[in-house]
């Protein structure tokens, strides 16, 4: 919206500041993280009434999670109310991308309210049907696919982009569109089953998003892309701001999730947190380099997978308890080092994620 200014510049003046995505995303990552802080105590006091018992805790998850009954959820909202405001306030609203992120990001966070409510409302674990919560899921990024590729260059639609090789793409074709199903829903429900412990999905959700930013602004810009060697999409850098956004109301929101938490994200939080990654990497043709920036996310939901699959064929488990981090809770690790190594593995990843923008 504040993009609009320029308008009133002369090329020369404070107001020629705001045609820059740079700026724009500073502003929007003062804007979400002051957001935060200004409506993060008013909307736990809120929660808290509202909700009474909390976020019912499961009956089979460890021991030290018991002490957390009572806290409330939905804290998502917080999130992506923050993110929501200073996108539309300093992103540039006549971008297709920008309005794709966001319908993903906000139809998703309504997935993730109606399953905490069911939650709450019920004091039950199970919430909104997961067959319900899956074709909804689908419908959603099918249509976010379809509109990235609408929006592409014409030699990249329907094309898969590999990281590394340059000039290298795969014509997936109509295949395209349930690829990247695949991968919205995928990241999704993968950042969905990281919230177990508390701060432990919402940092690398924030590395993960910056480092989808810069490489957004790499890719959307014609001499860094031309430069680095990777395709050019134009409109992408806009989606820097998203992140910019999605980075200070992180931060806004980890000052109440800091362990103990005052607040849980819910599924309102992490679907649409992960549905917003999923969007990113599709718009960007980046979708393999997610499942390298994203990696913890991508392990967590694997563990879930293969403790499963492994345990209807023999009865065994592979893992102490699945998501992994409650693995190790089982094991004895403190929940701050979960945490904190889990941090430090997602910073580890998007380094190596940011190196293959160069590496070619």
């Amino acid at each position: 919206m504040l993009y609009w200014l320029t308008a009133l510049s002369d090329g020369g003046d404070f107001f020629n500041l705001f045609r820059y995505i740079t700026f724009r995303a500073g502003g929007a990552f003062l804007t979400a993280l002051l957001f935060g802080f200004i409506f993060g105590r008013p909307l736990i006091a809120v929660l808290r009434r509202r909700q009474g018992k909390g976020q019912p805790i499961r009956d089979d998850g460890p021991a030290g999670h018991f002490v957390k009954a009572g806290t409330p959820t939905m804290g998502g909202l917080l999130i992506v109310g923050a993110l929501t405001t200073a996108t539309l306030l300093w992103a540039r609203l006549d971008n297709p991308f920008v309005w794709l992120v966001l319908f993903v990001t906000l139809a998703y966070a309504l997935i993730g309210f109606a399953d905490d409510y069911a939650k709450v409302s019920k004091q039950n674990t199970k919430g909104v049907p997961a067959r319900v919560r899956m074709l909804l899921g689908i419908l959603i990024a099918g249509i976010a696919t379809f509109w990235a590729a609408r929006y592409h260059p014409a030699a990249l639609q329907g094309e898969l982009a590999l990281p590394v090789f340059k000039n290298t793409l795969i014509d997936l074709g109509l295949l395209y569109i349930p690829f990247g199903i695949c991968v919205i829903v995928g990241a999704a429900n993968a950042v969905n089953l990281t919230d177990g412990l508390d701060g432990l999905a919402i940092m690398p959700v924030m590395i993960a998003s910056t480092t989808l930013g810069v490489i957004s602004y790499a890719v959307g810009h014609a001499v860094f892309s031309e430069y680095l060697d990777v395709h050019y999409v134009p409109g992408t850098g806009e989606i820097l701001v998203f992140t910019a956004a999605l980075f200070g109301g992180g931060l806004g929101f980890l000052w109440y999730n800091a362990p103990p938490a005052a607040v849980f994200m819910g599924d309102t939080g992490s679907l649409a947190l992960g549905g917003a990654l999923g969007a990113i990497a599709v718009a960007t043709k980046h979708e393999i380099v997610l499942a390298i920036v994203g990696g913890l996310f991508v392990v967590e939901a694997l563990s879930v997978i293969i403790q499963v699959l492994y345990f209807k064929r023999t009865g065994k488990r592979v893992f102490l308890m699945a998501p992994i981090h409650h693995h190790y809770e089982k094991k004895g690790w403190a929940e701050p080092t979960i945490v904190i190594r889990f941090w430090i593995i997602s910073l580890i990843l998007a380094m190596i994620g940011l190196a293959t923008l160069k590496v070619r």
